[in-house]
């Protein structure tokens, strides 16, 4: 995994942001003569399309629904202008947040392993949004503007392997330039880390959350990994220390008292990463079960429990236990879906079609329960309809390249051979393989080659997928 790539691009984009400064317009701070904020709107883009082409993610409709939902309310309290933000969720239980210039917010897996509530969970986004709000990549690059190139390749190498969890590979990858040494420093300065916890810990407050699961979540970090020779990726890139804890407890108890601690939506969210990273459904099973021996009232450790006997084929239990959590919260929307996927399993299509639109009459824009319709379609056979779906999902997630992977499978389906490829070539553009898009892009044109309008439409975008490899081309070499 060649975690430089995306680290040179970034150098390169920074490189040609210096050389245009002069045409740049004043935005008030002497960073924006550096890198302006479109700039590093365009560079977050770039740079996440390439981080998705190399690294494993979590494709769960729920858990994605749930993080952008949680950061988009943070952000309405936060400092942040440009409010356009991207998401990536990585396949990692190593507990890890990041924030990339742009608006690009990645949150691993690990992250609701370790967060045990919903307001430390949020503490940590907290954080990352204000790392944004106040352009700390920029204002770092502003007070280092006159660091060797070579230096700075490996320091955003560094951010590119912590943010994937890269461990030994992006210390090799970092080691292969000439700046190795910098590996061993923070991504942020002390004081940016600590401008972030100030300005977090507000926001967290503002946003209606417990201010004090800021130095809670700390804290139990602290106490995990005091004696680890080797921390987590968090820790290495946001060292925890006994005078942060204290500073930001200090600020948490001057700010208004109470605030929202936990939730059950939190909790469902967490046991769906629970289950997956455990291993198999009965290892799983085996750990909800004694979640409900210690604590009976536990609803998500039942939910999870209920996911994980329809993993592992035990259908009969997992409805009764299914039928207990929906006769409480009969619309929730994480119950239902579990419901559809045993009816699913069960074969019983029709039962799981009526509940998913019921449940759309009450929720038509949720993202889940359409994702879960169009795969309901499919498995009906039902391509057409689910194409049409996926259109409209297109909608609302015009940049989420998963539903432009399945879109691209529905349209070959349903014999739509010029939008399969179409859908091909948005999928590779959005994961960085730009001579694949452009690839696809010919074998769409070909096809219309009988249709004018259409065909001038493909050649259009065909021609600026191609500017932006050269774009990116000239960069990297």
């Amino acid at each position: 995994m060649n975690f430089l790539r995306p680290a040179l691009l970034t150098l390169a984009c920074l490189s040609a942001s210096a050389q245009a400064a002069n045409d740049l317009p004043s935005l008030g701070d002497a960073s924006s003569a550096i890198v302006s904020p479109q700039q590093e709107h365009q560079l977050g883009r770039a740079w996440l399309s390439l981080l998705r082409g190399q690294v494993s993610q979590l494709s769960d409709p729920q858990l994605k629904d749930f993080v952008e939902t949680s950061v988009y309310r943070l952000s309405e309290s936060s400092q942040l202008n440009d409010r356009r933000l991207e998401f990536v969720l990585l396949n990692s239980p190593q507990i890890n947040a990041f924030a990339a210039p742009g608006g690009i917010i990645g949150v691993n897996g690990g992250l609701f392993l370790y967060a045990e509530t919903e307001a430390e969970y949020a503490s940590v986004l907290a954080h990352e949004l204000a790392h944004l709000s106040q352009r700390h990549f920029a204002r770092g690059l502003e007070a280092q503007q006159r660091m060797q190139l070579p230096v700075m390749a490996a320091m955003l190498a560094g951010i590119v392997a912590a943010a994937a969890g890269a461990g030994d590979a992006g210390i090799a990858a970092i080691a292969s330039t000439q700046a190795a040494a910098i590996q061993e420093q923070r991504r942020f300065s002390r004081q940016n880390e600590a401008e972030a916890d100030r300005i977090g810990i507000i926001n967290l407050e503002k946003a209606g959350y417990d201010p004090k699961a800021m130095p809670t979540m700390f804290e139990h970090l602290m106490r995990q990994y005091r004696y680890d020779r080797m921390p987590p990726e968090f820790l290495l890139t946001h060292p925890v220390s006994e005078s942060r804890i204290a500073d930001t407890r200090n600020r948490a108890e001057q700010l208004p008292s109470g605030g929202k601690k936990d939730s059950l939506e939190y909790q469902l969210m967490r046991a769906r990463v629970q289950l997956f990273y455990e291993g198999t459904p009965g290892l799983a099973a085996k750990r909800f079960r004694a979640e409900l021996n210690e604590n009976p009232k536990n609803d998500a450790a039942r939910y999870g429990l209920a996911i994980a006997l329809i993993k592992g084929g035990r259908q009969k239990e997992a409805g009764e236990i299914l039928a207990q959590l929906l006769s409480k919260s009969p619309k929730s929307i994480p119950y239902n879906l579990a419901q559809v996927d045993l009816d699913t399993a069960a074969s019983r299509l029709s039962d799981a079609q009526s509940r998913l639109e019921r449940m759309l009459r009450d929720y038509p824009d949720n993202y889940p329960l359409n994702q879960a319709r169009v795969d309901l379609m499919i498995r009906q056979g039902r391509t057409q309809d689910a194409e049409s779906k996926l259109d409209a999902l297109l909608k609302s997630r015009p940049k989420d390249p998963d539903v432009w992977y399945q879109v691209a499978e529905v349209r070959g389906l349903s014999g739509n051979r010029i939008g399969l490829h179409q859908a091909r070539a948005e999928y590779f553009a959005l994961v960085g393989d730009y001579k694949q898009a452009i690839e696809q892009l010919d074998y769409a044109k070909r096809r219309a080659a009988n249709n004018f309008q259409l065909a001038s439409r493909i050649d259009a975008r065909q021609r600026e997928l191609a500017e932006e490899k050269r774009m990116i081309d000239e960069m990297l070499n």
